[in-house]
């Protein structure tokens, strides 16, 4: 079963709260943020749409919160190689998506393939080894910034 925006929401408030943390209103704009983003964000990038979003939680709350939420093993660490940390919902049922960074405009863009997937899974096996967690982060041009063709 997928999970929805909201479902990872109702799923990481419930683990603080049974872990001891009490609800607050920056740790639930923290966590709403990182469901509603469609990739990896840093804890500034966080910080700053929570603030155009009107909401008044602090930079230094956002990376307590990140922390918290990342040692819960509810939110993912994602190191793109640019030496700062950039963060995405942990799913329960282990779904998630791979990175390819822009070597010219740095951005990051996310991408999902089975077949990558599978060779993971080939590649336990012929490793005689339990892989418990990946990270595939490739690097190139992004569409925008891809030459033509025949240029």
């Amino acid at each position: 079963m997928v999970m929805t925006e909201t479902d990872w929401i109702t799923h990481t408030l419930a683990e603080l709260q049974q872990a001891g943390y009490r609800s607050g209103g920056a740790r639930t704009a923290v966590v709403e943020q990182l469901a509603h983003q469609k990739c990896c964000l840093t804890a500034q990038e966080i910080f700053d749409h929570l603030r155009d979003a009107g909401k008044t939680v602090g930079v230094a709350s956002v990376y307590r919160i990140l922390d918290v939420l990342t040692e819960m093993e509810l939110v993912q660490r994602v190191d793109v190689g640019d030496g700062v940390s950039r963060f995405e919902p942990a799913y329960p049922s282990g779904d998630h998506h791979h990175h390819l960074i822009c070597t010219n405009c740095g951005g990051v863009v996310a991408f999902e393939d089975v077949e990558l997937e599978r060779a993971i899974s080939r590649l336990s096996d012929d490793l005689d080894a339990v892989i418990e967690g990946h990270d595939v982060v490739l690097r190139g041009l992004c569409s925008s910034c891809k030459p033509l063709p025949g240029t």
